[in-house]
């Protein structure tokens, strides 16, 4: 669940909030610039965002988990080397292009960190990469060099919200995430909307703090953390192949080993809060579900069960029109029972939505009263109100999140004591729309 269940009137309200979160830790500062340039493969103008997060000092303490997809992008293929590095200095990050599977992309991202680490005085190998954007595409090295210098003139310790509307695409705006622990604080931005199931992170996530903790701990805290929140949830099903979440300590504020535990507590909490964001942000996502797959004989039965759910076309579409199909979602259910667990007694299993029981001991539980407080649910879960313009295309009204309220779906197997959320969205016209026109 997250931290908090926040209300927002407008665009104006969201934009002050993230600015209330977005103080820096000690030891960072973060700039960004931005430049036309034409890609080589779609020869028409195109703006591109550079974004550099740099510490006071390269840091010893710094983690990062990278996505699973056999074709990882350049700059995954460095950030896993990068880990066997003894310090990281800077973090550098383009929008438009993922620089994933075009031709040089690994030597042309190196060029631009010896560029950024020449500009920071720092070496190459304490400078990690990440881009996102279109697959395929080649990085406009020179561009990008060229821009190099205003980002860094830019470099402020104040907030870290112009980074976090840097690092976005088709994002319909920033998201931003802060814990304290004692005297120092944790502070995460993401970015992420579509090509999302991830295997790891979610597309990219950067966490930074002050707080002293060494990198072993580091890393065994940041793999929980990601599998507990960013590895529960689902937009498309599809996993992208520059996911990448780095968190990083300057180091500055003493953390003793009494404290690890409100650390990871604050860090799990950060993620959480970032994926939920994630998801609710999603492109064209009206209305975020939230699964709870309770009484699993394991965790992993409980999450794959569901992911299938939340990713189930049908009662998607159905959710996305304020529809409480349940028949769609007792079949979404059944399918993936009968092919990854036969064997269970589907005859114990019980399921609710937003509260209501709809189905038990074999048979739904349903009557008008039911369907009208359904529908009710649904609505009150929707973020905006779809309607094609005069062209027919949908885009969203909206840019800022209303309200924090999900469809709440629970199934319960009867079958163990394990349970997992997994967070999904809808199935929309502005899904669609936005994905068919992407590069067009």
């Amino acid at each position: 669940m997250p931290s908090t269940n926040l209300i927002f009137a407008n665009q104006d309200a969201h934009r002050a909030w993230l600015a209330s979160q977005a103080a820096l830790p000690a030891g960072f500062r973060a700039g960004t610039a931005r430049f036309e340039f034409t890609p080589v493969e779609a020869p028409k103008p195109a703006r591109m965002t550079l974004t550099l997060i740099v510490l006071d000092k390269p840091t010893p303490d710094f983690a990062a988990m990278f996505t699973r997809n056999a074709f990882p992008g350049a700059p995954v293929i460095i950030g896993r080397k990068r880990l066997a590095e003894p310090a990281l200095g800077a973090i550098i990050v383009n929008n438009k292009i993922s620089n994933v599977c075009a031709p040089g992309g690994v030597e042309t991202a190196e060029r631009v960190c010896a560029e950024t680490a020449r500009h920071l005085g720092i070496s190459p190998e304490q400078v990690l990469p990440s881009s996102t954007g279109v697959i395929g595409w080649a990085l406009p090295a020179d561009a990008m060099m060229a821009a190099l210098p205003d980002a860094v003139a830019a470099l402020s310790g104040d907030s870290i919200l112009p980074a976090a509307e840097g690092i976005v695409t088709t994002d319909l705006y920033p998201k931003i995430r802060r814990a304290s622990v004692g005297a120092g604080s944790i502070v995460g931005i993401a970015k992420g909307a579509g090509m999302i199931e991830p295997n790891m992170a979610t597309m990219l996530v950067y966490i930074l703090t002050d707080l002293a903790v060494p990198r072993d701990t580091l890393r065994a805290m940041l793999a929980r953390a990601v599998d507990s929140s960013f590895n529960t949830i689902s937009i498309d099903s599809d996993t992208s192949t520059s996911d990448t979440v780095a968190l990083v300590s300057s180091g500055k504020v003493p953390c003793e080993p009494g404290q690890y535990a409100a650390f990871e507590a604050a860090l799990a909490q950060v993620c959480r809060d970032l994926a939920e964001d994630v998801v609710r942000n999603g492109e064209g996502v009206r209305h975020v579900m939230r699964v709870i797959v309770k009484g699993a004989s394991d965790l992993e039965t409980a999450r794959a069960l569901g992911k299938a759910i939340v990713n189930a076309p049908l009662f998607k579409c159905a959710v996305a029109g304020n529809d409480p199909n349940v028949g769609r979602l007792v079949q979404a259910v059944g399918k993936h029972v009968g092919a990854h667990m036969p064997s269970l007694d589907v005859s114990r299993m019980s399921a609710r939505m937003g509260g209501i029981e709809i189905f038990a001991n074999g048979a739904f539980r349903l009557d008008p009263e039911k369907e009208t407080a359904l529908v009710a649910h649904l609505r009150e879960a929707e973020l905006y109100r779809s309607a094609p313009t005069a062209d027919g295309v949908f885009a969203p009204p909206i840019h800022y999140p209303p309200h924090e309220r999900s469809v709440e779906i629970e199934i319960d197997l009867a079958s163990g004591g394990c349970e997992c959320a997994v967070l999904g969205g809808d199935l929309t016209h502005e899904y669609v729309s936005e994905n068919a026109d992407y590069r067009s």
